[in-house]
């Protein structure tokens, strides 16, 4: 039997997931409730697992869902457009239609069905220390970034797909290579998207 808490918490993931096709996470439940702490979401989460109210996903970011409602895909289709150098900046060609469009399950990359995502294939070997490669897709989301995330930019009016980082406030474009170097901008840097995921296609 649940407790009255245990019961409010079982009803919002209920209701979340049915507005938006993904589970709340830790910080939702926190700040819906008003608790303390994330821990205290992870108890009550322990809770309703032990009396069989939620069930536990191993692998996923998302890691609960619910045993009478499986989980279903929320596939998001994502616009592929071209081809984004992974190596020194060159002049990229810009693509007002996809070359194809890729159907992900949107929770997997901690998205929901309406976020607005495109693709682009790499070209290149300057991200491979992020475990990024030739051919791979590389999903990104358009907004402003956090300096450690991996961006799509165009840095003087060329395009490449670097780590963004901040010295002493000035922004610059880091490569997973020591190959090449690093990338500050004579006048303009702008970013494109932030990588939210990655697809790799296997023969």
């Amino acid at each position: 039997m649940l407790t009255d808490r245990q019961q409010a918490v079982l009803d919002f993931v209920h209701a979340y997931r049915e507005q938006y096709e993904v589970f709340p996470t830790l910080r939702e439940i926190q700040a819906h409730f008003g608790f303390a702490s994330p821990f205290a979401v992870t108890r009550h989460l322990q809770a309703l697992e032990k009396k069989g109210a939620l069930t536990r996903q191993t692998g996923k970011a998302r890691a609960f869902t619910l045993p009478d409602q499986p989980a279903k895909l929320s596939l998001l289709s994502i616009p592929v457009f071209g081809v984004i150098p992974a190596g020194l900046p060159a002049a990229n060609a810009q693509y007002l239609e996809p070359d194809e469009t890729v159907a992900v399950d949107a929770s997997s990359l901690g998205l929901r069905r309406n976020s607005r995502v495109f693709g682009l294939r790499v070209r290149g070997d300057s991200m491979i220390g992020a475990n990024i490669l030739e051919d791979d897709i590389v999903f990104l989301a358009p907004r402003e970034p956090s300096p450690g995330q991996i961006v799509a930019a165009l840095i003087d009016g060329e395009s490449t797909l670097k780590r963004f980082l901040q010295k002493r406030g000035r922004p610059f474009l880091h490569a997973e290579n020591p190959r090449y170097p690093d990338l500050l901008p004579a006048a303009e840097l702008i970013i494109q998207g932030v990588m939210v995921g990655l697809l790799r296609r296997t023969a």
